[in-house]
């Protein structure tokens, strides 16, 4: 929770080290547990669970039933561009996302609520909270004015005329020929017969609900026993939690990680990982489109982009530092050891235990929790036209007395974050690059009346499996890493140190986990199309009588022509 305004100076005044009654005096002061508070943070919380489950609801028109549509009523060959730049599109709001939220995360959380003069608070202060919640009015304002076009589409959209004339041609040649006896209007409207009806209706079905609640089951179960569908969901599943994780806790690790703010790693996520990862699906569907991929080419590409992404997500263990060194907390060998320089250094001093207003040693890059715990007895502001800069004197705990300025100690391979950044996002725009020709498989693997359910299971299974599921997963490993917890009335509230070599094997490890599961999937699934590829191809050698019997008799009829011609 950020730190009100108005008791910013008494938080300060705080952290000091004070002699025992003004410490009991000043912590006693600052209890604000209660029930109401507990009660108005559940009822935020609901408030923002209806918001998520409205956006959800939302959605579903563009993703997955946008997806149907731009298949069913689009050329073959131009389907997979279209979804391609679908997908881009929606990878769109996700940069732009984040390249808002740095900017709001810059002002602090309490915008309404500045003093004149402004805090003495830095955006690399671990107590700094920025608006968040105004990033949330700004979307939530654009995505109503982008729905108003909506109520203005047509009841029934244009089909693509190429695609239509190739479905109604196929129709014909799948029926026996007219002859010559029959009326002409049956010749001049071929889609005319019950059986052909019977046709169109299963490429664009026109069911009620009564209708579909009793068709579901039967499609549900012969959808999930496709065994290239359910490949092709649980790859996508294992790349869905790789980037759900990513989306979520990547800014944390690249704080905690490289000491950067909260704003620097939302604005590299933004102008870097998100825009190769729409470059990505472009280009998965522009190769589909162009070299006319089949399915089991789609799953070689896929197969080839998941290795290639898993390999570049390897150096990334090795990219990253230890901890430095936290007074009485951690303790690196052949480090100084902090409290220790100066045996009871803080003896007279009665620091909170649940204060945290952290100062850095940048002499012997010791971090203690408060200035408290320093020994420091006073601090000065130093003004600046920007900003104001903290410092603390008078500190028994530090060679020289100090002064130590306030906030933590920065990262010593804070270098490699760039070079981290750009591994991450090759890997996503390698990964992006499977998204197009995987769907492409599922559309093609299921029969054309089965493909709207077939996409809408697909889209629940990822929600299901992946999206609500990995943030939990990520976010429970992250928190084994935890060395110092918070507490906030009794119980445990957020953690402010970690160890940054588990917190960076085990984060980069789930991701290696979840792309090597990707992986293995569609293994499986080229193994499978090429065993169905030659199976076709057998098939077809083996000679048919009654086509033998069809060519001989047009050889036949040919004879008599050539002789005339």
């Amino acid at each position: 929770m950020a730190p009100r305004i108005a008791d910013m100076p008494q938080d300060f005044e705080a952290s000091l080290c004070l002699p025992s009654t003004k410490a009991l005096a000043s912590a006693s002061s600052n209890s604000s547990c209660s029930s109401y508070t507990e009660a108005r943070h559940l009822a935020v919380v609901g408030i923002m669970f209806t918001a998520q489950t409205l956006l959800g609801v939302g959605g579903v028109p563009i993703q997955p039933f946008g997806i149907s549509y731009i298949d069913d009523f689009s050329h073959n060959s131009n389907s997979p561009l279209y979804l391609g730049i679908l997908f881009a599109v929606t990878m769109m709001g996700p940069g732009m996302a984040y390249g808002l939220g740095s900017l709001m995360l810059r002002l602090y959380v309490d915008i309404d609520r500045m003093p004149e003069g402004g805090i003495n608070l830095t955006s690399k202060d671990p107590r700094w909270v920025g608006a968040w919640w105004l990033g949330f009015l700004i979307s939530a304002g654009a995505v109503a004015l982008a729905a108003i076009p909506y109520f203005f589409f047509p009841k029934e959209m244009p089909k693509e005329k190429q695609e239509l004339r190739f479905r109604r041609k196929g129709l014909a040649v799948s029926d026996p020929p007219v002859s010559k006896g029959e009326d002409s209007s049956s010749e001049q409207n071929p889609a005319d017969s019950p059986e052909k009806k019977d046709n169109l209706a299963q490429i664009a079905p026109d069911l009620t609900v009564i209708q579909f609640i009793k068709v579901f089951p039967r499609v549900l179960l012969r959808t999930l026993r496709h065994p290239i569908f359910l490949l092709v969901v649980l790859s996508q599943v294992c790349m869905s939690s790789m980037a759900a994780g990513m989306a979520t806790f990547l800014p944390k690790f690249l704080e905690r990680q490289f000491s950067v703010t909260a704003s620097y790693a939302n604005l590299l996520i933004g102008c870097l990982t998100i825009p190769l990862a729409i470059v990505g699906i472009v280009v998965g569907g522009i190769l589909v489109k162009r070299l006319r991929l089949g399915p089991v080419h789609c799953g070689t590409l896929c197969l080839l982009s998941a290795l290639c992404c898993l390999v570049l997500s390897t150096p990334l263990f090795f990219m990253g530092c230890s901890s430095h060194q936290i007074a009485g907390i951690s303790h690196q060998p052949g480090a100084q050891p902090g409290l220790e320089l100066f045996p009871g250094c803080m003896e007279s001093c009665s620091c909170p235990s649940d204060d945290f207003n952290p100062v850095c040693d940048s002499s012997s890059r010791v971090e203690y929790i408060t200035p408290c715990h320093a020994g420091c007895r006073s601090r000065v502001v130093q003004e600046a036209p920007d900003k104001s800069q903290v410092f603390y004197t008078n500190c028994s705990c530090v060679a020289g007395g100090g002064p130590v300025p306030a906030g933590s100690c920065d990262s010593a391979c804070g270098h490699l974050v760039l070079p981290f950044m750009i591994l991450v996002s090759l890997g996503a725009a390698l990964a992006s690059v499977t998204h197009t020709p995987s769907f492409m498989l599922i559309l093609r693997g299921v029969k054309k009346e089965d493909k709207t359910l077939a996409v809408g299971i697909q889209f629940m299974l990822m929600r299901v499996l992946a999206w609500m599921p990995s943030p939990v997963i990520h976010g429970s490993a992250i928190d084994t890493t935890c060395v110092y917890w918070a507490h906030s009335c009794g119980r445990q509230a957020v953690c402010h140190y970690y160890d940054h070599d588990l917190l960076r094997n085990r984060f980069i490890g789930l991701q290696f986990f979840f792309k090597t599961g990707s992986l293995a999937c569609f293994a499986l699934i080229l193994a499978i199309l090429r065993q169905q590829d030659k199976e076709e191809r057998t098939k077809a050698t083996i000679p048919n009588p009654g086509l033998q019997q069809q060519l001989l008799a047009s050889e036949a009829k040919k004879e008599p022509e050539e002789s005339r011609v």
